[in-house]
C-alpha cells in the first residue's frame, strides 16, 4: 500500500503506538541500523571507508546501530557531542576522503536554531562534497515546514523512517533531502495515519500486471492509437511508439503526418503507420488513443489543434494528452465516465495554469489539483522530480523513482505511450489510477536501473528498459 506523509507530531504517536503494542525501542533502532547499513553499502564499493556521525538523540542510535552492522566496508563513527570543541577531529576525518558519510547528527526532535558552531559542523560537511546519506530527515531541517534551523546538510540521499515527513517534500526540503526514500520495514506497527498525499512503493506493485492467461490473444490486450510527431519532429512519435510497445498492448497504430511518413515508418517494425487524417474519428476497437508528441511543426494546420480538442470533449475511450497536445486544449469538460489524462512538466502546467513555473513548483499538489480542476476533472501527471499522481480531489500519489538523467528529450515521449500502453489493456482500466502511477514508477524505476549500470544511456536505452523492473 501507499504510505501517507506525516507530520512530526504524528510521527511520534505512531512510535508511541508501537511500544505499546509491545516492540521495542532497541529492536526498531537494530532494524533501521540494518537497513542503513545496506543503503549505504548500496552507495560504497568494497574497502570504501564510511564516516558514521552520531548525535545524542535517536538518529544518533541509529547511525550507531548501523556502524556496527556494516559488512564489506570500513565503517568508521565520530559521536559529535561537543560542536566547538568536536570541529577540529571532524575536519581531520573528513580529510581522509570517506567515500559516504552518514548524517545521525539530528533528527525530529530539533526545534530550535543551531548554534553558530553546529553551523559550521554542517557547513564544513557541505564543504567537502562528499555524499551524504541523512538519516530520516537531513540534520538542520525542519521536519514539518522544511525551512532549516541556521544551517542543513545537504544529504544526497535521505533513508526516511517509517513514512516521509511533510517538511521533506516542501521545495526547500526536497533540495536539502536529495533522493527520498523510505524504510517502511523497521518493526513500526502500521501506519495509524491517512494522508491526501502518498509515496508509492515497490511493492504497491507485486503481482502486477497480473499473469496472462494462455487462452489470450492479441485482441484481449487492446489496441492502442498514437497521434504523434511532426516535420523536424518524428522522433517523438518513435519515442512514443516505443513506450507503447513496452507496456505490450495488443496492438499499436501510429498516425502521424504524411511529411514524415518515411522515416517514422522505417524505425518501427511491430507498430502500423498510418497518416494521420484531422477528421480521424476512432473506431470502437480502439482501445485507447495519445495525442501529442512531437505536434510542435508551427506549421501544423489549425485543424490538427481543432482535431484534438474535438478528441478531448466527445472520444469515449481514454485519452492521454502530452507534449505538444497540452497546448491545443481548452479548459473544457469531456464526455461523462471517459478517461482523460494529461501528463505536464512543469513549464506546462505553467502554460495550463497561465502562471509562472515557480508557482507551480511552489505547491506542487495544489497545481495538480487545480489543473485537474480546470480540465474536466482528469488524471493528471505532474512530472519532474518525485513526480505526482491525482485528480482535483482525493489522494495524491508521489513517485520515488528516477533521477536527474531522465531530463532528456523523448523521456516524456516514453512515458506518455507507455502510460496509454497500459491504459488500452482492457485488465488494467478497471483501475486507471493505478495503471498511471505503475507508468510512473517503472518509467522511474528504469532510469535507476539504468544509471546504476553505466553513466552514458540514452533515451532509447529507457525505451526498451521501461517496464522490466521487478
Amino acid at each position: 500500500m501507499p504510505i501517507p506523509v506525516v507530520t512530526s507530531g504524528q510521527m511520534r504517536e505512531w512510535e508511541q503506538a508501537t511500544w505499546v503494542a509491545g516492540q521495542t525501542e532497541a529492536a526498531v533502532i537494530h532494524q533501521v541500523g540494518k537497513r542503513l547499513a545496506r543503503r549505504a553499502r548500496k552507495l560504497t564499493r568494497a574497502g570504501d571507508t564510511i564516516l558514521f556521525l552520531a548525535g545524542k538523540g535517536h538518529n544518533g542510535d541509529d547511525a550507531r546501530s548501523a556502524a556496527k552492522q556494516l559488512e564489506g566496508r570500513r565503517a568508521e563513527l565520530f559521536e559529535v557531542l561537543l560542536p566547538d570543541t568536536d570541529l577540529p577531529t571532524l575536519e581531520f576525518k573528513l580529510a581522509e576522503k570517506p567515500a559516504l558519510i552518514v548524517d545521525g547528527l539530528f533528527g525530529l526532535g530539533l526545534n530550535r536554531p543551531l548554534s553558530e558552531d553546529w553551523q559550521k559542523i554542517i557547513n564544513t560537511i557541505n564543504a567537502t562534497g562528499i555524499p551524504v546519506l541523512a538519516v530520516d530527515v537531513p540534520s538542520g531541517l525542519n521536519a514539518d515546514t522544511g525551512a532549516h534551523f541556521g544551517a542543513v546538510i545537504n544529504a544526497s540521499v535521505t533513508l526516511t523512517i517509517g513514512a516521509p515527513k511533510a517538511g521533506l517534500l516542501t521545495p526547500a526540503g526536497t533540495d536539502a533531502a536529495g533522493r527520498l526514500e523510505v524504510a517502511d520495514d523497521v518493526g513500526l506497527i502500521p501506519c495509524p495515519f491517512k494522508s491526501d498525499l502518498n509515496v508509492i512503493l515497490p511493492e504497491d506493485f507485486n503481482h502486477y500486471p497480473a499473469d496472462r492467461s494462455v487462452t489470450s490473444h492479441k485482441g484481449t490486450f487492446g489496441h492502442v492509437v498514437v497521434i504523434a510527431g511532426s516535420l523536424g519532429y518524428h522522433g517523438a512519435a518513435v519515442l512514443a511508439a516505443r513506450g507503447a510497445l513496452r507496456a505490450q498492448p495488443g496492438l499499436v497504430t501510429v498516425l502521424i503526418q504524411p511529411d514524415i511518413y518515411l522515416p517514422v515508418a522505417a524505425q518501427l517494425s511491430s507498430a502500423m503507420v498510418k497518416i494521420w487524417s484531422p477528421n480521424y474519428n476512432p473506431p470502437d476497437n480502439i482501445n485507447a488513443l495519445l495525442a501529442g508528441p512531437g505536434l510542435a511543426d508551427p506549421a501544423l494546420s489549425a485543424d490538427v489543434r481543432m482535431s484534438i480538442r474535438r478528441l478531448w470533449r466527445i472520444n469515449k475511450q481514454p485519452l492521454v494528452v502530452d507534449a505538444s497536445g497540452l497546448d491545443m486544449l481548452a479548459p473544457e469538460p469531456f464526455v461523462k465516465d471517459a478517461l482523460r489524462v494529461l501528463t505536464p512538466h512543469p513549464g506546462e502546467a505553467a502554460r495550463l495554469l497561465r502562471c509562472g513555473t515557480e508557482t507551480v513548483q511552489a505547491d506542487r499538489p495544489g497545481s495538480l489539483r487545480e489543473i485537474s480542476r480546470r480540465y474536466g476533472g482528469c488524471w493528471v501527471v505532474l512530472k519532474g522530480h518525485q513526480t505526482l499522481i491525482g485528480r482535483s480531489e482525493g489522494e495524491i500519489y508521489l513517485n520515488p523513482t528516477g533521477n536527474p538523467w531522465l531530463a532528456q528529450g523523448g523521456s516524456g515521449d516514453v512515458l506518455a505511450g507507455f502510460i496509454a500502453g497500459l491504459l488500452a489493456q482492457p485488465a488494467l482500466q478497471a483501475d486507471p489510477g493505478k495503471a498511471i502511477r505503475y507508468a510512473v514508477w517503472q518509467h522511474g524505476a528504469a532510469a535507476d536501473r539504468l544509471q546504476a549500470t553505466r553513466s552514458n544511456w540514452t533515451i532509447e536505452d529507457l525505451a526498451s528498459e521501461i517496464g522490466n523492473v521487478r
